[in-house]
């Protein structure tokens, strides 16, 4: 079994390091206080093919294979987990399920347009009163003269006030229950669209979370995704591939964590010696490092899978979002644990850090929701 990565994925992961060193670096700081969303070094990064990585080229994309795209997240993370959430949107929640149910007409107007970075895609799925119960969704669409109207509220929509591509999931006939939601490309211009308020949270603070309100808000027939009653399975499939996205976006920025850990801990001097030649800071690095190796192998598994087998693909998206969003938090905790009370304090990274990685183990799918899938797998 061959690990080894590729020249040309190599030369991607070089290339994001160095632009995520040298332009966004000293940047995220300021900007996770001011909650204010990277646009110019989103389009920075566009120009380096990171919006539309997997998606073939004949529609602007990178036609690139998943591993890269991992290492690509991975990289983003390590400096700004906030950006790298915004980016796996983007990438694999929103342009795989265009790509798979859209017409030509909807790819050449969206897709395209997104694979290069001219705009963002946003995913509208969690409502009040329905995240992990994807069928329980309450937002209808209703035919009309002008093709469907769409009344409800969705919550915790990430680039919602900077997307201009939203695929949004209603019921069409709400008697069918998870059968009867369908799939629809919203545009913010749109007749009865509205970005409502912005959550206030407690990490990724420059990647924006907000509520969109559609108060018979107008969509084109054409604007359809995939037929009637195909929503849910559309949302699944996305979520699938958004799962490894997340994944890597936790190995990356555990990453990052470590790597600031190991640089305080041979910098801090205690007891007449650097910690770092403490045992109990030695083991806890040591931790750290095994447990980021670990997820990192169960990411780029299911990447690889995903690519090779995809039909066979299962549980592996889930196991690899289960272990390594859970292990950043055990990670980002040791971190602020070696730094001290500086740890705890604004003027560190591994702070922005720790609070940064608590939402990985709930969004795009809880860590008990992964474990019933893979108990699913089991034939539990």
């Amino acid at each position: 079994m061959d690990f080894s990565l590729s020249d040309h994925q190599k030369l991607i992961r070089d290339t994001v390091r160095q632009f995520m060193e040298n332009e966004v670096r000293p940047s995220v700081r300021q900007r996770d206080r001011e909650a204010r969303f990277p646009v110019e070094e989103i389009k920075k990064i566009a120009e380096l093919g990171c919006c539309g990585m997997i998606t073939p080229e004949e529609w602007g994309g990178g036609g690139l294979d998943t591993i890269s795209f991992v290492l690509m997240m991975e990289e983003v993370a390590r400096v700004d987990a906030a950006m790298a959430t915004s980016l796996s949107v983007t990438n694999s929640a929103v342009q795989p399920p265009l790509l798979q149910f859209g017409s030509d007409a909807q790819k050449k107007k969206y897709l395209s347009r997104m694979a290069t970075g001219e705009i963002l895609g946003a995913f509208c799925l969690t409502e009040p009163q329905a995240g992990s119960d994807a069928a329980g969704i309450q937002t209808r669409a209703v035919k009309c003269e002008c093709g469907y109207r769409l009344n409800g509220t969705k919550t915790w929509v990430t680039n919602g006030s900077v997307a201009a591509c939203f695929i949004v999931f209603a019921k069409t006939n709400p008697e069918a229950g998870g059968k009867g939601i369908t799939a629809f490309l919203v545009e913010p211009g749109f007749k009865g669209f509205r970005v409502g308020r912005h959550e206030e949270k407690m990490g990724q603070l420059s990647s924006p979370s907000v509520e969109i309100i559609l108060n018979d808000c107008e969509v084109p027939a054409e604007n359809r995704l995939g037929e009637e009653g195909q929503g849910l399975k559309i949302a699944l499939s996305a979520l699938d591939g958004g799962r490894i996205g997340i994944g890597a976006l936790a190995v990356g920025l555990a990453q990052g964590a470590l790597e600031e850990s190991v640089k305080y801990a041979k910098q801090r001097r205690a007891f007449g010696k650097n910690i770092s030649e403490f045992q109990a800071i030695q083991w806890m690095l040591a931790d750290m490092q095994t447990e980021i190796e670990a997820a990192r192998a169960l990411v780029h598994n299911a990447a690889w899978l995903k690519d090779a087998h995809p039909g066979k693909m299962g549980a592996s998206a889930s196991k690899a979002k289960l272990y390594a969003s859970e292990m950043v938090n055990r990670v980002v905790y040791k971190a602020v644990q070696i730094h001290g009370s500086v740890g705890y304090s604004r003027e560190t990274d591994v702070e922005r850090m720790y609070r940064d990685a608590r939402v990985i183990s709930i969004y795009e799918g809880t860590s008990e929701i992964q474990r019933m899938i893979i108990a699913r797998d089991l034939g539990l």
